[in-house]
Order: structure tokens, then C-alpha cells, then sequence
């Protein structure tokens, strides 16, 4: 079952809904990163999510990042998601590997704790970015997320995310959707919509069934007026290159830059997100000192 995100409304556009398929997507992190269970299932939500919330922006240009740390051995996750459904993301800590919780399943919450908050950052291209704030309500994504547009947006929504890993560590299916009652919407309805949530199986229970996501969305919306508007392929992309790096590079200062280049070696730089490596000789570790040296010159 490959990768894909639907936009539909239902009840005569009272109900927005984004909803994906996203297994492709985390298998791609969760190799990347060489993540462990627990942290593949807490990275897998935290992308699907950003991937369906990517997809909500408006324009071209924008980008959204969702960053949640509850102090526990997760160590923080942070997401970027943008328009395209395109994501990348990172786990502090993707060895972290925690006992099941008492549902018997992988403890994402546990292992991201409940110390801190979940942060919504929308950059639209204005001079200040959105930045909306909400504490950690359980750890385990959904919930918080849902949480968050309830209290920070105003906007009463459903969010099921799921990542069910494999005996060999791979993942064997992921998934998610958000649904959102928009404005003057009959209640009865969005009564009707948490029953069903209630009485279906799982996300990740329909995708290994061999369902489509068009599929899961009419088991859920049935008889209620669905109407499937355009799709996406939601994909894992770094949008790294040398050019940022070196600003990165940069951003550590003069005397630490001058500390690194006497100690006459090349130093190597991981891009976080997809580990990709960028040597910089001991050359080039001279050049951006003169660099900064003339920067300062000039200013």
C-alpha cells in the first residue's frame, strides 16, 4: 500500500478532513535515524502529523514545525512539515527504549514524557512567525494535537495517529487523520463522527487489512456525505545542503571557530535530520574565519 494524503469534507462541508497513509514515509526516518520501537512509533506520529498539518497552509512558501519535549528519555522530538505533505524530523534520543505501557503497547507518551509542552510554529512569510503553545496533555500526539487545536485554535478536532512496528523493526503499517468541525456545525454530528472514531478499528489495523485511505474514510464518513477533494504523497525530504550547514558552521561564533581551525584537523558535520555528512578541511575552516573577520570589518 503506497503513501498518500486525501483532503475531504463531509456533511456538506461541516467536517474537514485530512487523513494519510504514511508507511513508506516513517520506514524512510525510521532507517535513517536506526531508531528503536518505541522511538519509531513516537517519530512515525510526530511526521504523519506534521505531514497532515503541512498540508493545511495555505501558501507555497510556508512551513509549520512542531516541536514536543515532556522530559522524558525521548529526549524531544521536532518536525518540519511544509505544503507538499514533504517532512523531515529527528529524535533526541532514538535508542530510547521503555517497558509497554499497561495496554500492552509501545509507550510513546511514557518515553516522551509529560514535563513541557507541545509548540505549533507557523511560518507564513510575515515578520513574525505564528508560535502557539500548549502543556503536554498525554505524550502519546494525538491527544496533545488534539488538544492544541481545541484550546489554541479554537477548533474542536479528532487526531488518530498510529505506527504499528514490525518483528524485524521495520514498520509495518502507519497512519493518520485529523478531522475538524468547522464553524456552526450541528453537534449531532460531531457526536455521531466520536462514536463511529469509537466503534472503528485502528488506523494501523485497516492499512495492513489492505485498505486504501479513501476506504478507511468511507468506513468512518458512511452515508454521511464524503467528498474526497485532491491528494498528495506525503514524503520524508531534507532540504539540507552545504550552503546551510556552513551558515550553521558559522553561527558558533569567531572563538569557537578559531579553536576548531588550530587544532589542524577537518571537521565533520552531520545534518541532523537525514545525517548526511559535510567535511570542511582545515582550508575552508580558515576561509569562513576571514569570512567573519571581514564581516565584522565592514559592519
Amino acid at each position: 500500500m503506497s503513501d498518500k494524503l486525501v483532503r475531504a469534507t463531509a456533511s456538506g462541508g461541516d467536517v474537514r478532513i485530512i487523513a494519510a497513509i504514511t508507511t513508506d514515509l516513517v520506514n524512510e526516518a525510521v532507517k535513517i535515524h536506526n531508531c528503536s520501537p518505541t522511538a519509531s512509533a513516537a517519530l512515525g506520529r510526530m511526521l504523519t502529523a506534521g505531514s497532515l498539518m503541512g498540508s493545511m497552509l495555505k501558501s507555497d512558501k510556508d512551513t509549520l514545525t512542531l516541536k514536543m519535549d515532556g522530559g522524558g528519555e525521548a529526549r524531544g522530538l521536532i518536525v518540519t512539515a511544509h505544503p507538499d505533505a514533504s517532512v523531515k524530523g529527528y529524535i533526541g534520543n532514538p535508542k530510547v527504549d521503555i517497558p509497554a505501557n499497561n495496554l500492552g503497547k509501545l509507550n510513546v507518551g511514557g518515553a516522551i514524557g509529560k514535563d513541557g509542552g507541545l509548540i505549533v510554529i507557523k511560518d507564513m512569510g510575515l515578520k513574525e512567525p505564528y508560535v502557539g503553545q500548549t502543556p503536554i496533555y498525554s505524550g502519546e500526539i494525538g491527544d496533545d494535537l488534539a488538544y492544541y487545536f481545541t484550546v489554541s485554535e479554537q477548533t474542536p478536532s479528532a487526531v488518530g495517529l498510529g505506527v504499528l512496528v514490525d518483528t524485524d523493526l521495520s514498520v509495518k503499517a502507519s497512519g493518520g487523520f485529523i478531522i475538524q468541525m468547522m464553524p456552526g456545525a450541528n453537534e449531532l454530528t460531531a457526536d455521531l463522527i466520536t462514536y463511529r472514531l469509537e466503534e472503528v478499528s485502528s488506523i494501523t489495523d485497516l492499512i495492513v487489512k489492505g485498505l486504501t485511505i479513501e476506504e478507511i474514510l468511507k468506513n468512518i464518513f458512511e452515508d454521511m456525505d464524503l467528498k474526497i477533494l485532491d491528494d498528495d504523497v506525503p514524503t520524508y525530504k531534507c532540504d539540507c545542503s552545504r550552503e546551510r550547514v556552513e551558515r550553521a558552521f558559522l553561527s558558533i561564533g569567531k572563538k569557537d571557530l578559531e579553536e576548531i581551525y588550530n587544532d589542524n584537523k577537518e571537521e565533520e558535520l552531520k545534518c541532523q535530520f537525514c545525517n548526511k555528512s559535510y567535511i570542511f578541511t582545515h582550508e575552508q575552516i580558515g576561509n569562513l574565519l576571514k569570512e567573519i573577520t571581514n564581516n565584522k570589518d565592514q559592519n
